[in-house]
């Protein structure tokens, strides 16, 4: 698959592969690394602790671990998948990126996680709050499947009943890369429009983390109700805590589903 990147006039080349730096190695991560590095990408890994905390299952298909402002040098593309809340910490390590780069948030607001970020709890949408911390555009991708249903449910293109995940952004461009890259993991890149509709793909919204196909997904979408997002968001993520308790895991893919079907559907 070919992607498309910027030259210095702003025009379109296609490319082969995309070099990416990817920060963090949590659930979502460890397998955003494991299935690019796969798909023929050059991948650079970093996370808080260092690279020698890094796993060689991380790596087992070609990713590179190193310390985090060499994961951000000399790359397309710039995968932010750590809480929310840590992402004005990184800002200064973004802020050396090239404008023409893309930058791709997976995370989401959990305020029990991430203490209260009162611009949100007040509405603004989670992505824009992440551009304002960043100072530029992002795409919202991956935030929308859970961690056991991403590991396990990658699927080749065109099979029955892959599942889709949403990609939002404001440039165009972005979102195409975006979506690109969701179909090298294995889904089915969903087109969900500009960052200001990015609510809809938010925690307790019928589209998170409810495994719909291409063709229910459009549905999902149209359905969210922004003002019962938090409420709906705060019950599930009691619900998980409960069940994983004194589990170093997350739910499985099953559990998860079920339950988010129950309360956001």
């Amino acid at each position: 698959m070919k992607y498309p990147s910027f030259d210095k006039a702003s025009d379109y080349q296609e490319i082969e592969f995309m070099k990416i730096g990817v920060i963090g190695t949590g659930h979502i991560g460890k397998t955003l690394v494991q299935r690019l590095s796969a798909a023929g990408h050059e991948v650079k890994v970093a996370n808080s602790r260092g690279p020698d905390s890094i796993g060689a299952d991380v790596l087992a298909f070609g990713g590179r671990a190193v310390l985090s402002a060499e994961a951000l040098v000399d790359v397309d593309v710039v995968i932010l998948s750590i809480p929310l809340n840590r992402i004005p910490e990184i800002a200064s390590l973004t802020a050396g990126v090239p404008p023409e780069a893309v930058i791709v948030d997976t995370s989401n607001y959990y305020p029990v996680r991430d203490g209260s970020i009162g611009a949100i709890d007040a509405g603004q949408v989670e992505s824009l709050w992440v551009t304002e911390q960043l100072g530029r555009p992002v795409v919202k991708a991956w935030n929308a499947i859970g961690s056991d249903s991403f590991a396990k449910k990658g699927k080749p293109a065109g099979s029955p009943g892959r599942i889709a995940i949403p990609v939002a952004a404001d440039r165009e461009a972005d979102r195409k890369v975006g979506m690109a890259l969701v179909e090298d993991t294995g889904f089915d890149g969903f087109d969900a429009g500009p960052l200001a509709q990015s609510w809809r793909q938010q925690p307790g919204a019928p589209s998170y983390c409810t495994d719909l196909t291409r063709e229910e997904m459009p549905a999902a979408l149209a359905a969210a109700e922004k003002a019962r997002l938090p409420k709906r968001r705060d019950l599930s993520f009691a619900a998980v805590m409960e069940r994983i308790e004194g589990v170093a895991s997350n739910p499985d893919a099953e559990y998860l589903v079920r339950l988010n079907r129950t309360l956001f559907m």
